[in-house]
């Protein structure tokens, strides 16, 4: 894994290779090739423009809510596959709507930190429950279908990656808009406008990939490890972290997605990258 500073080197490379097809964006289609039956790792919809492949949770709702549903083998081994192997490295490094709130955080302006919000984060593990898997499946229309309820209601990736440069660019589909794009909008708006002051907001609290993702992080093959010798439990690591992990305690949180701050702040160099099968109490 690439330095902490060279991190968004990697997000911008996984952004570009989620999306190459630029010229879609000038002409208001979506690209509908071969490459659209695989699933990139982040958040990034179908709809973009210029999207090559599909978005897992996006994949996942299409098949849960089919009228001849099939279990989502492919889909969901391709996610347990990732997050045994790098849990939320995906969010850290390989997510462009991640790197989006990212730069949003970096426009100056005063900053608030989230830990007395603490308890908004189980609220991702709702909306994967109920929006991305309970729903689809149990609200059908007359022909056995359900609607993917946390893409088309509540995700803002779809609206800015797919909605907004779709209608820009395509008079149909901005004479087709009504209230649910201005829903969407709204939604949108408000995760920008809350990324601005703090860090990570939709990743944090709403994410349904990010709360799949966050269940392997304990077990991810790709891990932090405290070398316990070196640790004098001084804090630096949890003060720098943005997720508000206690990294010295809890150095493979649900919420941790591996930036690698907390390794550069250590002052006693006791934190280090593992890829191992044993646990943290193993190498302890």
């Amino acid at each position: 894994m690439a330095k902490n500073q060279h991190r968004w080197k990697i997000q911008l490379a996984a952004t570009l290779a989620s999306n190459p097809f630029f010229l879609n964006f000038f002409q208001g289609k979506i690209y509908k090739g071969s490459l659209k039956g695989v699933c990139v790792p982040g958040l990034n919809c179908y709809s973009c423009p210029a999207a090559s492949a599909s978005c897992p949770i996006g994949s996942l709702q299409a098949v849960i809510g089919s009228s001849k549903f099939h279990f989502a083998y492919y889909i969901v081994g391709i996610l347990i596959f990732i997050g045994v192997l790098l849990g939320r490295v995906v969010c850290g490094f390989l997510c462009p709507f991640g790197w989006f709130q990212e730069l949003l955080h970096k426009i100056p302006t005063k900053k608030f930190s989230t830990k007395k919000l603490h308890v908004l984060t189980y609220l991702k593990y709702v909306v994967l429950l109920v929006f991305v898997i309970v729903l689809p499946m149990t609200i059908v229309n007359e022909v056995g279908l359900g609607d993917p309820f946390f893409c088309k209601y509540i995700c803002p990736a779809g609206i800015l990656e797919g909605g907004i440069p779709l209608s820009l660019a395509n008079e149909s589909i901005r004479a087709s808009l009504g209230e649910l794009f201005t829903w969407k909008s709204c939604i949108l708006l408000g995760v920008i406008m809350l990324a601005v002051f703090f860090y990570r907001p939709f990743c944090k609290w709403i994410c349904p990939l990010g709360a799949f993702y966050a269940l392997f992080n304990k077990v991810s093959l790709y891990r932090f490890h405290i070398n316990a010798d070196r640790c004098t439990s001084c804090g630096a690591c949890s003060r720098v972290c943005k997720m508000d992990v206690d990294v010295f305690r809890t150095p493979n949180h649900a919420e941790c997605i591996r930036c690698g701050d907390c390794i550069r702040a250590c002052p006693h160099q006791a934190i280090a990258k593992t890829f191992s099968m044993k646990s943290d109490t193993e190498r302890r």
